[in-house]
This record gives structure tokens, C-alpha cells and sequence, in this order.
């Protein structure tokens, strides 16, 4: 397998991908959100939800604002209670708060010190349970192995109750699936909150709590142990709750989380700003939690045509891979996105994915690339879907993907039955059996057919990313970072984003003078 890109066209590509993020990277260091305010009082120990379901670090937030504000930080005006001796933990402190017998106030001087200190350990604590959760998961996996192979086989389980889905993520893994991915139960990205406890109902998905993650983590450490292979675990790190999500799935040692910079914004309208800011936050998370994080490249394709749309891909995994090494993330820990999903009537249909999916293998030589399977073009007829799905287990083979995630022939007719997954992971095996190291001697001519096609699309990426740089303010704020005018303007899948606009916009806040969070300094120390 090879394929000779221009080495001044890959540099230039990620010099680009700089200018155009680093503006972003600014805007994130300068706001901070109720979501990471949420996830920092989560590291620090808070938990359990009030008799509504409303969770505890919802109801203490809301105080804390109501009384000195978002731009301080929540860190401050809570250990300074506590200090103060207004309750002896954070779940007791919420409950006083949300009955209205505390009143917060922003600290000064010796009491500052006193409160930042205080929440510094507490806060400190939550990271180390974090680290040693890392710890934990590398031990295991020297214990019982990684899979024997790549590509990863990534199997999705969720029927909304969780109790269902741990009987059927189990046998999965018996079939041959390495990864496992609990889908959430539509709509939850929109969710301000993140429900608690263990839940047997949801819609099209099983939703998404830190009781859930523990109970299916606890269940595929039982396999693993039984196959003599690390199972890893998949789940969301996306939505309004994205830092939250973050910081649970380290405290529970999840193992993979899917978590796109743009996604929120083009495909749930979130509001631009409150996803840059989350999404830092949470990647800096997943990056000391030893997290591989899985992003979206492969919706775009859902919205916009494979073919003319192929270098926004490229141009999201480029800034993906920017935002990431920001904010701590490692190559290994890059499960950029990409997915099989041209027109199959569309000439040369195959060698066009091939060209695609090497671009991407030798951009990102190290990281582990997340391969989607075909929806768009699935239409009901399943011996159709089943070739489909077969040429895109064969073009994972080809082009040495590191995830492939188990395409369905019943896609856009069911919700897969338990059969369908048995007769999908059987079309995987048996083309990553028959390929074996075929890879190995797929070379394709250094002038011919899929060598320019990749040279097409990453000179497309560059132009791209350099009319990106250069055209701020288009069509959005005056004075907004060039890459919130691309998005305002439905440069990526289609959809038109204004950074004024959105859900959780309310949520957002620039930072105050005096700002105080242990958790993002102790996540930048790092």
C-alpha cells in the first residue's frame, strides 16, 4: 500500500489548518460555559440528580450564576462556601443552594487563596481518580491483549434499555467485534443536563449516563477477560453536555468517545462558540484519560455529494487533527473520520474510494482512522446492501484502516435485529480473512487513476483552507475568526451556522478578570 503525496502539499495543508484554528483556539481560552463549569464541580466530586431528575451540578450552577455570574468560574463562590462551612460536601452544598438557604459572593484576597486552594484539591482528585482509570485500562490491556488485527471491528448495540444492551455488546464481542458503541438515545445532544442512574427507555439509542457507562464497562471487562482480548467501549462526548461527558467517560474508564469539532455545530445547531469552548475542554479531558476520540468527517457525506464534497472532508480532519494536538491529544489518539459513501451508479465508483481513503491513510500515517460504512446509498434491497457493505470491508482491508465500523444491509429498512449483526460481523470476517496482508501489495501507479485523485483532493483541501484564511467576516459577526465565516456560510455539508445563533448560546461567557478554574490549569499542565 502506497501513495506519494507532494511533501510541500501535506505541510502546506497543515500550515493552513493552523492559521484557520488558531483564532478558534483563542476564542475558546477566552469563554468558558455552563458545561464546563458543570464538568468541573463533576471532577470535584459532585453527584446524583434532585427528585426531578434535575442533576445536582445543574441545580448548584444555576445558583452560583444566579448570584455572582458565569465569568468567574463556578470554582471560586463554591469552595468559598464551603469554606465557609455552609455544607461539608458538594451534593449537600446544591441541595442547600437549590432550597435558597446559601447565598454565593466571589471571595477576595486571603479568602480567594483559601477557596481556590480548596478546590483545587478536591478538583485534583477527580483527576487523579482520571489517571489512574488510564492506569487501569493499560494494565488490562497488557493483561489480555489488544485484538489480534487491525482493522478494529466496531459493532454498535442499543436498544435504549441498558440492561438489553450488556447481553447483546457481550455476545457481539463472542462474535469478533473489538469495540463496542452504546448509541444515545435520539435528541440527548440537545440536552442541558445529563440524566442519572441506570435507564431502561430511550428512543432509537440507550441514553448516555455515568451509571450506564459503568454497568456496560463492568460487563465488557467480564468478556474481555473471557476472550483474552481488551473489549473497548464507545459512547458520545458531543451536545450541549460535551465536557460533562468527557469527564465521566475518564472517571469510568470508557475507552473511546465520539467527539467532532464541528458536528454539533452543522448537524444539531449549537451554537458555534459554546462547541469550540466544549470541545477543548473535552479534548483536553480525553487526552489525559488516554481516550481515542472518533470524529465526524463521514456526515458531511450524508448532506453533501461524496465526489465534489471530498476535500471538506479532508479540510475537517485537518483542523480535527489541529484542534486535537492543542489541547493534548496524541497521534494514536486521533480516530479522524471518513466513510464509504459515493454513489455506487457513479463511474469508477470504487477506485474513487480507494483514492479517498489512502489520502486520509497517509496523511495521518499514525492515527487511527475511523472507517464508516455506507447509508446514504443503502436503499432497502439487502443483497444489494450486503455487496455494498463487502466493498467497503474490502477497501478497509485495502487501505489499512484502523476502525472499521460494521456496515448493516438492513440499513434505512430496521433497527438491525440480532441476525443482522451475526450475518454483517460474518461478511467482515471473511473479507479481512481472504484479504489477510493484502494491503502488502496494493500499490497503486504513481501517475495513474487514484494517485491523481488524491492530489486532486488534498490541492482542494489547501485552496479551500487558504480561501477560509483569507476571507473572514464572510457572512457572519465582522470580526469573527475565518473559520465561524465558513461555517456561517454552509461551507461544510451544506448547513449555513451563524456564531450568533444556536442552541446554548445562553450558556456561553467570556472570561472575567480573575477567572479560576484547577481543572482547566491542571489539564494545561499537563
Amino acid at each position: 500500500m502506497s501513495l506519494t503525496l507532494d511533501p510541500a502539499a501535506v505541510r502546506r495543508a497543515r500550515e493552513l489548518a493552523a492559521r484557520v484554528g488558531q483564532p478558534i483556539v483563542d476564542l475558546a481560552r477566552a469563554h468558558t460555559t455552563v458545561s464546563v463549569e458543570r464538568a468541573t464541580l463533576r471532577l470535584g466530586g459532585i453527584t446524583g440528580a434532585d427528585p426531578d431528575g434535575t442533576p445536582w451540578a445543574n441545580r448548584l450552577l444555576d445558583v452560583v450564576r444566579a448570584d455572582v455570574g458565569l465569568e468567574h468560574g463556578v470554582t471560586l463562590p463554591v469552595w468559598d462556601a464551603l469554606v465557609r462551612g455552609e455544607a461539608g460536601d458538594l451534593t449537600t452544598l446544591a441541595q442547600k443552594a437549590a432550597a435558597g438557604s446559601v447565598r454565593f459572593r466571589l471571595p477576595e484576597d486571603d479568602a480567594r487563596a483559601q477557596a481556590l486552594a480548596a478546590g483545587r484539591a478536591q478538583i485534583g482528585a477527580g483527576i487523579a481518580r482520571v489517571d489512574e482509570r488510564r492506569r487501569e485500562r493499560e494494565q488490562l490491556v497488557r493483561e489480555w491483549g489488544d485484538p489480534p488485527r487491525k482493522p478494529w471491528i466496531y459493532l454498535i448495540v442499543a436498544t435504549g434499555d441498558i440492561y438489553e444492551d450488556i447481553p447483546q455488546a457481550q455476545a457481539a464481542a463472542r462474535e469478533g467485534a473489538d469495540i463496542i458503541a452504546v448509541i444515545r438515545s435520539t435528541g440527548q445532544s440537545l440536552l442541558d443536563f445529563v440524566p442519572e442512574g441506570p435507564t431502561r427507555e430511550g428512543f432509537a439509542g440507550t441514553y448516555a449516563t455515568q451509571e450506564n457507562f459503568r454497568l456496560m464497562r463492568a460487563a465488557l471487562d467480564e468478556t474481555s477477560k473471557e476472550l483474552g482480548r481488551y473489549v473497548r467501549l464507545t459512547n458520545y462526548a458531543s451536545g450541549l453536555c460535551m465536557p460533562e461527558m468527557a469527564a465521566l467517560a475518564g472517571l469510568e474508564r470508557l475507552d473511546m468517545m465520539l467527539n467532532d469539532s464541528m458536528y454539533g455545530i452543522l448537524f444539531r445547531d449549537i451554537n458555534p462558540i459554546r462547541t469550540f469552548v466544549d470541545q477543548r475542554f473535552s479534548r483536553q479531558v480525553h487526552a489525559r484519560a488516554g481516550i481515542i476520540i472518533n470524529t465526524g468527517e463521514d456526515n458531511y457525506l450524508t448532506t453533501a455529494d461524496a465526489v465534489e464534497a471530498a476535500h471538506t472532508v479532508t479540510t475537517s480532519q485537518l483542523l480535527n487533527e489541529f484542534f486535537a494536538k492543542e489541547a493534548g491529544l496524541e497521534d494514536w489518539q486521533l480516530g479522524l473520520g471518513h466513510a464509504f459513501e459515493i454513489d455506487p451508479a457513479v463511474p469508477d465508483s470504487f477506485r474513487l474510494e480507494l483514492a479517498h481513503a489512502l489520502l486520509a491513510r497517509h496523511l495521518f500515517p499514525d492515527a487511527p482512522l475511523k472507517w464508516m460504512p455506507p447509508t446514504r446509498h443503502m436503499t432497502g434491497d439487502v443483497f444489494r446492501g450486503y455487496l455494498l457493505d463487502a466493498f467497503f470491508n474490502l477497501a478497509g482491508a485495502l487501505t489499512g484502516q484502523s476502525i472499521l465500523l460494521v456496515g448493516m444491509m438492513t440499513e434505512a429498512v430496521v433497527t438491525p435485529w440480532l441476525s443482522d449483526r451475526d450475518l454483517a460481523l460474518q461478511n467482515v470476517r471473511y473479507v479481512l480473512d481472504a484479504a489477510g496482508r493484502l494491503a502488502e501489495d496494493f500499490h497503486p501507479a504513481p501517475d495513474g487513476f487514484i494517485a491523481r485523485r488524491a492530489d486532486e483532493v488534498l490541492r482542494e483541501a489547501n485552496a479551500l483552507l487558504e480561501r477560509i484564511a483569507d476571507d473572514a467576516g464572510r457572512g457572519s459577526t465582522a470580526g469573527d475568526p475565518p473559520l465561524l465565516a465558513a461555517i456561517a456560510d454552509g461551507t461544510f455539508g451544506l448547513m449555513k451556522r451563524p456564531a450568533d445563533r444556536g442552541r446554548g448560546l445562553d450558556g456561553v461567557a467570556r472570561k472575567a478578570p480573575g477567572y479560576a478554574n484547577p481543572a482547566t490549569d491542571m489539564l494545561e499542565e499537563e
